[in-house]
């Protein structure tokens, strides 16, 4: 029977989170019908206001298919905060022109990435909410178990400089360990396959 950690590690698994959500986002990409040609700034914003409603209504799975809308210029800085993280400080602009020009794939680009970038940070989202609700749910005696049991499993996967001595680093932050876990599975994952 599968301990309570195991049952954590298996519901955050990168294949059941990320990979999950970038189907989803490759789904809402492949349903949008997006203008073939952007020329003004208003009609690229209302283009990528457009496509962050119909892609969180597939992230969350939304019945209705799109969440509401909290206004035009809420649901632009929800974009905005978007490109930014995906082209850095002055990342409306960066997509704007990729999307007026063509150039580096264009609108389509854009869109992809947008939709990567979200589906990454919903994944954030889950997995952290699940480590922490897994966590706050032990009793101290339970914490320090979970932190043998982790490190009997995965330690000797972590890095020496956070497994040296008694592992302290590990044990003292174990939340902060699980959340990152499905981040080291999948860089294992990566470097296996080439």
């Amino acid at each position: 029977m599968a301990t309570a950690l195991e049952r954590l590690l298996d519901s955050i698994d990168p294949e059941r989170t990320l990979e999950e959500q970038g189907r989803r986002a490759d789904r809402a990409l492949n349903a949008f019908t997006s203008p073939s040609l952007i020329e003004d700034w208003d009609a690229f914003r209302a283009c990528l206001v457009r496509f962050v409603a119909d892609l969180d209504g597939h992230l969350l799975r939304l019945p209705g298919g799109r969440p509401p809308s909290m206004g035009f210029d809420f649901d632009w800085g929800r974009c905005t905060q978007l490109l930014m993280h995906a082209y850095g400080h002055s990342g409306e602009k960066a997509a704007f022109e990729m999307a007026r020009t063509g150039n580096e794939g264009g609108l389509r680009a854009v869109l992809r990435k947008m939709a990567m970038t979200r589906s990454e940070q919903f994944v954030e989202n889950e997995v952290a909410a699940r480590a922490n609700t897994y966590w706050d749910g032990l009793s101290a005696d339970e914490r320090l178990a979970a932190g043998e049991e982790y490190l009997a499993k995965y330690g000797h996967l972590l890095p020496s400089e956070l497994t040296e001595g008694s592992a302290a680093r590990v044990r003292a932050n174990l939340p902060r360990v699980l959340q990152e876990h499905p981040q080291l599975m999948e860089k294992l994952r990566q470097a296996t396959r080439r």
